[in-house]
């Protein structure tokens, strides 16, 4: 038999299976079934290299084998580290693995320590006897290793004589002749597993286990079996008190406590019910009789004569004659005339009527229902014998009583301002400055300007809303509403005089106000040109070196001349671009020869700088070089700083000098 497998697994191993184009063979597939073990991955999901079953199963068994030999290792070493298993769980089937192994790990270590032999004879199956000579045999003492008188154990399981080994059952002799290696009786379909079933190879054996569940009112036992549960014996029907409960093959009934009498039959709820025998029974009384049904029984009567309706047994009771019902007490055709019949009656009824041959009445003629749209031009309203037509809303009925007129509803001013009659209706309107309401539609509201979307932009500064209208306003000092009532202008003080500034101090214009600015000259400065009442925003004062004679250090100082500008700005309401505000115009061309003097200028800011607001670049026009002072970020106001800009003449010495410029930066509190 040994042989025989051995042969089979060498046939296995060189057989190659087709997967598209390359040839897979059964090695590769157990080899990627242990990999997909060593990364902890589940054996029964993982993804197929080929498409043949064959290597499913070996992929699957492969990696089975690799997670319960790890298992079963954890086991062992719980077992030589602690010497007992019970901080093992075996809520599933591995960690019943896991506690196998140390148990009969811990089977070998109580044989040594008793000094008992490690091959023992007990019935414990040949997976648990191997664990247990492992642990038994590690660390062992020599004498008990090698019997006295005995050559050395050379069989991994077992000895037959001539020096020849044997494995236990559901092993396989190694090619060694002394080792032994389990046989995959899953791989060998030598497993008898039942349908529904798979096979899951372990060491020295497997085990089938089920792939579908048992099914609601069954449980799985532990010879992978479904038992039926009994719901009644373990409480969990749901039968009432009034019923008791039977168990059945996956399920369970309740039967009612109370049994029923005879003629009364049980109802879901346990309750006795009255059987009515004359209607369930077929013909339960002879011929002749009629069944009268009672509780719990019925009865059965002779037939009487019985007469139909419009008839009644004459004196005798021996036969039906008929009914004058036109002479009877009940008045049948009240305010109609009335005609006896053979076994009933029939009404001459008056204009407006028509006799109802069920009822036998006088009904009224639904005159607007007989002829509909024919009678009246909107509404028709059936009346007793007659009709009535009316008008639907903003209509009333004409002369004729059957048309309609439009009805003028702005007569009657439902409107609080404008109304415009419309055929059949009527449309309120407002002035400009109102809306209609979205309530009642007559009534007009004033519209509010101010908090419509684009408000912000209706004033420059602020809106103030009046009835049907509304008004700008502007700041109270330094600024005036615009002739298009909405903007903001700015006041120039210096301009109509309104200033506060003294005659040594020019007075400079800025948005919203004025500011009264005065400068002297550094010494060995002069100052070109006089103070001037009132400052534009082109206008610069400068002052340019004078040394005194022999004054050496005067000469000597770069700095050739000191300016001041002025500029207003507003506070940008929307800032998205630089704003360029200062042009710094120098004589030196672009791109001057090295050796023909100044050739280049250099621009910086010295100081003053707010919130790093303001850069300046150099750029070129008109073949000269100009400095640009821009604006980069917004400011808020009211703001003041003074921009001190440096400009300096390069030449090929050296700086040849310097200028500074101090531009008088004022920041408005507004936009405008």
């Amino acid at each position: 038999e040994i042989l025989y497998i051995l042969h089979i697994m060498n046939i296995f191993k060189g057989t190659k299976l087709a997967s598209g184009t390359e040839q897979i063979s059964m090695e590769d597939c157990c080899k990627d079934g242990q990999k997909r073990a060593s990364d902890n991955e589940d054996c029964a999901s993982i993804p197929l290299i080929s498409a043949s079953t064959t290597c499913m199963i070996v992929q699957e068994q492969c990696c089975v084998k690799v997670l319960e030999d790890n298992m079963c290792a954890v086991g062992i070493n719980v077992a030589k580290d602690q010497g007992a298993c019970d901080s093992l769980l075996t809520s599933t089937c591995e960690t019943k693995t896991t506690k196998f192994c140390c148990n009969c790990c811990l089977l070998g270590k109580e044989a040594q320590a008793n000094g008992l032999p490690c091959d023992h004879d007990l019935s414990v199956g040949s997976q648990c006897s191997k664990v247990s000579r492992v642990c038994c045999m590690e660390g062992a003492p020599d004498n008990q290793t090698t019997p006295a008188g005995q050559a050395e154990w050379k069989c991994a399981h077992s000895c037959v004589g001539n020096d020849t080994c044997a494995c236990f059952k559901g092993y396989k002799l190694k090619p060694d002749g002394s080792s032994c290696e389990d046989i995959n009786e899953c791989l060998l379909g030598a497993a008898n597993c039942r349908g529904g079933e798979r096979c899951i190879n372990t060491e020295g054996s497997f085990r089938c286990q089920r792939e579908v569940s048992c099914g609601t009112g069954y449980e799985l036992t532990d010879s992978n079996n479904c038992k039926d549960i009994d719901e009644c014996e373990t409480g969990i029907h749901n039968c009432g008190p009034e019923f008791r409960c039977q168990n059945t093959q996956g399920s369970f009934r309740c039967l009612p406590k109370v049994k029923c009498g005879p003629g009364f039959i049980q109802d879901a709820l346990g309750n006795c019910i009255d059987i009515n025998e004359c209607v369930s029974q077929t013909e339960p009384c002879h011929r002749g009789q009629v069944c009268i049904n009672t509780v719990g029984s019925y009865i059965c009567q002779r037939n009487s004569v019985n007469c139909g309706r419009g008839y009644h047994l004459n004196d005798d009771g021996t036969r039906c004659v008929d009914i004058d019902e036109c002479k009877g007490a009940e008045k049948v055709c009240e305010g109609h005339g009335c005609i006896n019949l053979l076994g009933s009656y029939r009404c001459e009824c008056e204009p407006g009527y028509i006799f109802n041959s069920i009822s036998r009445v006088c009904e009224d003629v639904n005159e607007c229902r007989h002829y509909p749209g024919r009678l009246c031009a909107h509404k028709c309203e059936n009346t007793l014998g007659s009709y009535k037509c009316s008008c639907t809303t903003g209509f009333k009925i004409a002369g004729d009583g059957r048309n309609c007129d439009d009805l003028n509803e702005c007569e009657s001013n439902p409107c609080s301002q404008e109304c415009a009659n419309v055929y059949g209706s009527y449309q309120c309107y407002c002035r400009r400055g109102y809306q209609l309401s979205d309530i009642d539609g007559m009534t007009c509201e004033d519209i509010d300007e101010c908090a419509l979307p684009t408000g912000g932009h209706i004033c420059s500064y602020r809106c103030h809303n009046t009835p049907g209208s509304f008004h700008c306003s502007c700041p109270i000092n330094g600024y005036t509403l615009a002739p298009n009532g909405r903007s903001c202008q700015d006041i120039d003080e210096c301009v109509t005089g309104t200033h506060t500034c003294t005659e040594n101090q020019s007075c400079f214009n800025i948005q919203g106000g004025f500011r009264c600015l005065s400068f002297d000259c550094p010494n060995n400065y002069r100052r070109v040109g006089e103070t001037v009442a009132r400052l534009q925003r082109s206008d610069t004062v400068r002052c340019i070196k004078t040394c005194q004679p022999k004054d050496v250090a005067c000469v000597l100082d770069p700095m050739l001349s000191v300016s001041h500008t002025f500029i207003s700005l507003p506070t940008f309401r929307e800032f998205t671009r630089p704003e360029e505000i200062v042009f710094l115009r120098t004589t030196v061309p672009a791109y001057g020869s090295y050796h023909l003097g100044s050739y280049d200028v250099k621009f910086d800011i010295l100081d003053g700088n707010v919130e790093n607001a303001f850069d300046i670049m150099k750029r070129v026009e008109n073949g000269m070089y100009v400095g640009v002072v821009r604006q980069v970020k917004p400011l808020i106001g009211p703001l003041t700083t003074v921009l001190r800009l440096s400009m300096r003449n390069l030449t090929s010495q050296g700086d040849s000098g310097q200028n500074i410029i101090n531009v008088h930066v004022f920041v408005s509190e507004f936009w405008f």
